[in-house]
């Protein structure tokens, strides 16, 4: 039986990605082995948000080569969509494949075996209308399932080359949503993810069905119970999106709202959509609609001519707007961007000190909002021992409203709902009580 190796490098996205072509693998005939043992075909798939995500990929790739010689080795992603000349040069590499087409992985490869030539099969993605289908009825990973529904942005931020290694923005259709999505509740999966590129423009491709529609129809698959959106945009949270957060019992209390930067000037310069004011208005109304939320945010730090007091102006926001927990980047040049060409680039140290500000700000942000919940039972589902103690008995999930709780229980609740009661917040993770999974019937309470 031949075997087959994968290294995923960036997103959740290619995470999402790496498990559908070992579907293909899988119906195969192959067997998956670990990257770091010989195999018969390695396939790296890459990242290249940054300039670092290219160095890296390029230093797994020659791994691969050095590890067996004699293999086939394919690599896919966004570095092979933007640079396949660069891949191709590498010696020892066999198929490049950028975005789009990876549903012929195996027939490029049988090519490769045939003709012992390296084959390019990278197409221009910008082209490209239809959304591939690419469908992982099970995953590695237990307990949270990703479901890709859309691919593509059309936004072209300055610092941000992904619209030419996804291109446009295309939304998977309905029915093939609704069709994997049941197929995962069969697996055995309680809740699922829905991700893609730019996740929040849903629909915006089609006529009458948006986001909203999706999330309702969602709501009627039987046995799901948790739904989440993995991150979208302050101006996609319509009031239609805000109904179905309300009144669906299965949308989860969380949304993760890109930031990147909390003054005006630096906005325009990303070319965000949208307003310092526009942005703590919507915030600040989804925090009306839906008491308790959990509003996770990313921050870009140091993009090119932010001044001191542009920082503190959006230090100030963050603090003010309160959020559980903020993912903080230092601005980090890509080259063929138009920030890459910007006048002002910050210097590296002023960056970290930023960067360092930041974080222990979200850090009293995560807990004082998990101090919020002190005592409250939530639902949370767990996906594992607690890794800094695997033999201690304690298991870690998330709850619907994101907050990590360990608490003490069984390897057998893992993928459960589980009733947990929240006794000592933190702000990685707070520690709580098992009081009961969800499918017993309550006991009367013998306080």
């Amino acid at each position: 039986m031949s075997t087959v190796a994968f290294h995923t490098l960036g997103c959740k996205v290619n995470a999402y990605e790496t498990e559908a072509m070992w579907q293909l693998f899988q119906r195969g005939g192959y067997e998956k082995v670990d990257f770091e043992q010989k195999a018969d075909v390695y396939v790296i798939n890459t990242c290249t948000v940054t300039n670092t995500g290219d160095r890296k990929s390029r230093q797994v790739i020659r791994r691969a080569v050095r590890k067996n010689p004699e293999a086939v080795v394919a690599v896919t992603g966004c570095y092979a969509q933007t640079s396949p000349g660069e891949i191709m040069d590498i010696p020892g590499v066999d198929v490049v494949i950028g975005t789009q087409g990876r549903d012929k992985l195996l027939q490029y490869i049988e090519e490769h075996r045939q003709t012992r030539k390296p084959v390019n099969a990278v197409k221009n993605i910008m082209k490209t209308r239809e959304f591939e289908e690419m469908d992982v009825p099970s995953f590695t990973e237990r307990t949270r399932a990703s479901l890709k529904i859309q691919e593509g942005c059309n936004n072209f931020c300055t610092f941000c080359i992904i619209p030419w290694a996804r291109g446009l923005l295309r939304s998977r259709k309905p029915e093939s949503v609704l069709r994997q999505a049941r197929q995962l509740v069969e697996a055995g999966y309680k809740e699922i993810v829905l991700t893609g590129i730019h996740t929040g423009g849903y629909g915006e491709d089609f006529e009458d069905y948006k986001l909203s529609d999706l999330l309702w129809d969602l709501d009627k698959v039987e046995g799901l119970k948790r739904i989440r959106i993995s991150s979208i945009e302050a101006s996609q949270i319509d009031d239609r999106v805000i109904d179905v957060l309300n009144k669906s019992d299965k949308m989860c209390r969380h949304l993760h709202i890109p930031l990147q930067a909390g003054d005006d000037a630096v906005l325009k310069r990303m070319r965000r959509r949208y307003t310092v004011d526009e942005y703590r208005r919507k915030i600040e109304y989804i925090h009306q609609a839906m008491p308790g939320v959990a509003i996770t945010s990313d921050v870009i730090v140091g993009f090119p001519g932010e001044t001191e007091e542009q920082f503190e102006n959006g230090y100030r926001l963050i603090e003010e707007l309160g959020f559980s927990e903020l993912h903080v980047f230092p601005y980090s040049t890509r080259t063929g961007t138009p920030a890459a060409r910007m006048p002002d680039q910050v210097p590296a140290e002023v960056k970290q000190e930023r960067v360092a500000r930041l974080i222990a700000l979200s850090d009293h942000l995560a807990m004082a909002y998990a101090s919020k919940f002190a005592g409250e039972v939530l639902e949370v589902i767990p996906e594992g021992p607690l890794k800094e103690g695997p033999d201690s008995g304690w298991m870690v999930g998330y709850s619907d409203n994101y907050l990590q709780i360990a608490f003490s229980g069984n390897k057998e609740l893992v993928g459960q709902v589980c009733r947990v009661r929240l006794d000592q917040p933190g702000s990685e993770y707070s520690q709580g009580t098992f009081v009961r999974t969800m499918d017993e019937v309550p006991r009367p309470y013998a306080g």
